[in-house]
């Protein structure tokens, strides 16, 4: 088994977070995605999107896409429970890691992709207002986390899990996107502090 990864970008971080807080050690392919090998054979001939991770099992079979990845070794390794427990604390993960994903983690990704120089040469064409009317769309959805947080003290109830790694990374990556956490989202900024001081946040 071998984890073709990309370092600090987002969706291989996810998975890095997941297997730190799981305890379980994956053999890494490092793979530099400024210089563009993410594009080149070892990674196209496994995923044609190109894109990373990328996860090879034992017996060559290959499962993409970071979430996917995740439930993979969650049935494997099903404690401490990342995914939630029971009929309805699955729905309340699964429902707000859907939430995190596509209301700020995809709001975020638009920012940067569309507006940051670096990424030129990824996003064609690039267009500077997409990147810009996207930074509202991710405040806006921390407005309401900040309200949800007011009553609990992670992202989909009491315990921490998958959704909250979604989050943390989204948040992380409004700096190379030029978005601020507002100081005001009280609830926001404490929940945020603590996923980060998380071991498992450095892997």
């Amino acid at each position: 088994m071998k984890l073709f990864d990309g370092g600090k970008a987002p969706n291989p971080r996810r998975v890095r977070i997941f297997l730190a807080e799981k305890g379980i050690e994956v053999p890494l392919v490092p793979i530099d995605m400024n210089a563009m090998e993410h594009r080149e054979e070892a990674v196209a001939s496994r995923n044609p999107l190109r894109r990373l991770p990328v996860l090879e099992l034992d017996d060559g079979t290959i499962i993409t896409e970071s979430i996917a990845i995740c439930r993979y070794f969650e049935e494997l390794h099903p404690e401490p429970a990342l995914f939630g427990r029971g009929a309805l604390g699955k729905a309340k993960v699964e429902m707000w890691q859907r939430r995190m994903e596509l209301n700020l983690m995809m709001a975020v990704a638009q920012a940067f992709r569309h507006i940051h120089p670096a990424m030129k040469e990824w996003e064609k064409p690039q267009i500077p207002e997409w990147g810009e009317a996207n930074k509202p769309k991710a405040l806006e959805f921390l407005r309401l986390l900040d309200d949800e947080l007011a009553s609990r003290e992670f992202v989909a109830g009491d315990d921490y899990s998958v959704a909250d790694i979604t989050g943390m990374i989204a948040v992380d990556f409004m700096k190379p996107a030029r978005i601020q956490v507002p100081d005001e989202l009280a609830n926001v900024v404490r929940w945020y502090r603590a996923v980060g001081a998380r071991p498992s946040a450095t892997a």
